[in-house]
């Protein structure tokens, strides 16, 4: 199977026709008829991550988080992203990012946090979604169930002593989704990044903030996505191999 056909399944799962304007997910580097015995997923392409897939004799990383938001002008050592690229090509290694459209997807992203959360009647689309607690918490106990479900620390903005039965969601960065958990009767919203300004407007409004970090948002939609494809590609009898990253996204780099 080649890089293609990969990238053709997780189109089929995550439409990359779907992602936000100005995103760039996508087949970014490497060779589109490149054959793949193994392939790596994580948040994102770091020189760790890299290590590890030379490690495993991966032939392909899918990450969320795609390289090259921004044009760039030259691909040097001196450039973190040129770094990145030269190196995906010096060890022929291509790379497929999967971001604004996996955020989207039914079963992507924020499907994956809802379920994470213990949310249950989960509804809603495109970057944002809301579900029920299973029974009503205060703030603190259900950022203690948090903290343990995501495995992370979870920061807590507004009175910790408020009860919380329903909660809004949008993973990352999509604190900027806070307005539609204050229309859909929230009690609560759940973010990896909440702006100051956004935490005080949620504090206005009566809604609880709770930031859990970006990686611990994203991370799960991502291990959601290698499960998917391994089920496709177990049902077409493809012996491909699939590892999911256990590197953190601000992992330090393999010094030169």
């Amino acid at each position: 199977m080649t890089v293609q056909d990969l990238y053709e399944l997780i189109d089929r799962f995550a439409p990359f026709a779907t992602q936000a304007d100005g995103d760039n997910s996508g087949f970014l580097v490497g060779s589109a008829s490149r054959e793949v015995t193994g392939i790596l997923f994580a948040l994102d392409v770091t020189e760790p991550v890299i290590d590890e897939a030379v490690s495993l004799g991966a032939q392909l990383i899918v990450t969320h988080h795609p390289l090259m938001f921004n044009p760039l002008r030259a691909l040097t050592d001196g450039n973190y992203e040129g770094r990145l690229i030269r190196r995906l090509t010096r060890e022929n290694i291509s790379l497929i990012a999967a971001h604004t459209n996996l955020d989207q997807a039914p079963g992507g992203i924020n499907d994956t946090l809802a379920a994470a959360c213990g949310l249950t009647d989960v509804t809603g689309e495109g970057f944002f979604r809301s579900g029920l607690l299973p029974e009503p918490l205060t703030a603190r106990e259900f950022a203690d169930e948090l903290s343990r479900r995501l495995h992370t620390t979870v920061r807590v903005m507004g009175p910790e002593d408020r009860m919380i039965r329903k909660a809004g969601l949008s993973s990352g960065g999509g604190s900027d989704m806070w307005h539609d958990a204050v229309e859909a009767g929230c009690d609560a919203f759940i973010s990896g990044e909440i702006k100051h300004h956004w935490g005080l407007a949620l504090a206005d409004s009566g809604v609880i903030g709770f930031e859990c970090g970006h990686f611990a948002t994203e991370e799960p939609g991502v291990r959601a996505l290698a499960a998917a494809l391994q089920k496709e590609l177990n049902q077409v009898e493809c012996k491909i191999r699939i590892y999911a990253s256990g590197t953190s996204a601000y992992s330090i780099p393999r010094q030169p």
